[in-house]
Order: structure tokens, then C-alpha cells, then sequence
């Protein structure tokens, strides 16, 4: 077993979590998220052509006035990924769109895949995540307040707003696009995250039970150095397989693997250095257990 003092560096690692949420909302509500074809609306083409560059189809389209245009490789060479930020009728826009291509690229374009998002509905896809996230947050309040003591449901909490803040931020931060699967990466994180601070808080109980006369700042740093081999064991598995994804998945599973990333990086930190020095706030101690203990007793 380690022996490492945490507990000393709770009050750095609260330190740096504030300034990263604090910088996380500023971006948030200045610069906002970069809201991808789900929740913004528009339409969505999967396009197949050889010797042209994602520059060339970039500018053909932008002559077009057709609003915010994204343009990226995805799959194999010579496959690119179109968003265009304009709705409408896909029998006379798509055709449009083609002839456009194929007069100034001199190169026959081959349309694979074409959807199309109207405002109505991706309105109610970012309502819809929005709920579901919410939920899962709720959902794990539930839960931790019947598992554990309150104090411990509110620092499990604060947690896992602390990394979904944190997530979105950097992704306001580095312009990411925010779809469907990152909702889901979100929602997976929540549960990794959760899990982990289950865990640290399950020995942390165990303990207070043990060693009477500890304070709640011993008991953490122990129970953190009990269960640190597992929780660095987990997260090196995980983000293992995450690298991967991101690496050789290619493009349409960058944003997910990249969420799941930092998710699973900044839930790591956040069930050691916010989870548990949250306790230490509210001063808990075998006689927290105790009275708890008394009250389910009739």
C-alpha cells in the first residue's frame, strides 16, 4: 500500500478546481458551446471523390451562401464529412449542392449518406440531453443518499457537477462540437466518476468504524492510499482503450473518445482531490455514523 499525504494537498487541489470551474462557466456563457447538426439544425452529407482537398470543398460551398459549412475527412482517403448550417428541401438543395461540386472541382462526387435535422428537432434532441443528464445527476443523488450519509450524497455530487463543468468547458474552450455522442460521453462520465467516488467513500465508512480516535483528513488519506492501486489499475485500462478509439477509431469517434478522456481523467482526480475533502468541510466522524445509525434504529 501507498503512503501518500493527500490530505495536504486538498486545499491546492480545491484551489485548482475552482479556477478551472470558474474559467469552464466564463467560456461557457461567453463563448458557448459549439453546438454540432443535432441541436443546431441543418444537413448533413457523407461525400465520396477522389485527388480533391477539404479546402476546395470548403470554398465551393461557401460561394454558395449556404451558412455555417464544416468540412472534414472521415473514413478512408477521399471520403469527407460535410455540415451545412442551411435546412431545407433535400430534393433541391442536395441536388444543387452536387452540381455545384462537380462543375468546379472537375471530379465526379459520389453522395453516400444525407440527413437532414430540422430546428423543430434538434430543439428537442438539446432539450431531450439536457433532461437526461439532469436525471442521471438526480439519479446518483438518490442513490448515494440512501447508500451513504448526506454529507457524503452532496460531496459525490459536487463532484460530478465539477466534471461535466469542467468537460464542457474545454470544450467551449477548444471550439468542440457538442453532439448526440458526446451527450453520451457525458452521461458516461457521471457513472465512471460516480463509481470511483463509491468506491474511495465505501473504505472511507469502513474505516471511520475502525479507527475511532483518526480524524476525518487521516481516514481520507488512508482510504485513498487503500484503494489508490485499483483506482490508478481502472483508469489506465480505460483510458488504454480510450486512446485507442481515438487514434485508429477515426473521425466520427474523436469527439466521444476524447470526452471519455478527460471525463475519465478529471473524474479520477475529482473522487480524490473533491470528493473527499468535501467530508473534511462538514466535519465528519464516527459520530456522524453513529447518529445516522440511530435514526434508522426504531
Amino acid at each position: 500500500m501507498t503512503n501518500i499525504n493527500f490530505s495536504s494537498k486538498f486545499k491546492y487541489g480545491n484551489i485548482f478546481s475552482l479556477i478551472l470551474i470558474l474559467l469552464s462557466i466564463i467560456f461557457i456563457f461567453l463563448k458557448g458551446l459549439n453546438y454540432g447538426i443535432d441541436f443546431k439544425g441543418g444537413t448533413l452529407i457523407e461525400l465520396r471523390s477522389n485527388n480533391i482537398e477539404a479546402s476546395l470543398i470548403r470554398d465551393v460551398l461557401r460561394n454558395m451562401n449556404l451558412g455555417d459549412i464544416n468540412v472534414k475527412k472521415f473514413g478512408q482517403e477521399g471520403d469527407y464529412l460535410i455540415k451545412v448550417e442551411q435546412t431545407g428541401d433535400n430534393n433541391k438543395l442536395i441536388p444543387k449542392i452536387k452540381k455545384s461540386l462537380s462543375d468546379n472541382l472537375n471530379s465526379e462526387v459520389n453522395f453516400r449518406r444525407v440527413e437532414n435535422v430540422g430546428p423543430k428537432v434538434s430543439a428537442e434532441l438539446l432539450q431531450s440531453g439536457i433532461i437526461a443528464i439532469s436525471l442521471s445527476l438526480a439519479a446518483m443523488l438518490f442513490y448515494i443518499w440512501i447508500r451513504f450519509e448526506w454529507q457524503f450524497s452532496i460531496g459525490s455530487i459536487i463532484a460530478l457537477f465539477h466534471d461535466v463543468i469542467i468537460t464542457l468547458g474545454i470544450f467551449s474552450i477548444l471550439s468542440l462540437e457538442i453532439n448526440l455522442s458526446i451527450i453520451a460521453a457525458v452521461l458516461t462520465i457521471v457513472g465512471y466518476s460516480m463509481n470511483d467516488t463509491v468506491v474511495i467513500y465505501d473504505r472511507i465508512r469502513e474505516n471511520l468504524g475502525k479507527y475511532h480516535r483518526l480524524g476525518i483528513s487521516e481516514i481520507a488519506n488512508l482510504s485513498i492510499n487503500e484503494t489508490l492501486a485499483r483506482t490508478i489499475i481502472t483508469s489506465l485500462t480505460t483510458l488504454l482503450a480510450l486512446v485507442s478509439i481515438f487514434i485508429l477509431g477515426g473521425e466520427i469517434l474523436k469527439g466521444f473518445s476524447f470526452a471519455m478522456i478527460l471525463g475519465v481523467l478529471i473524474g479520477t482526480y475529482s473522487s480524490i482531490f473533491v470528493a473527499s475533502p468535501i467530508l473534511k468541510t462538514f466535519k465528519v466522524s464516527y459520530k456522524t455514523l453513529e447518529k445516522e445509525e440511530d435514526k434508522i434504529v426504531p
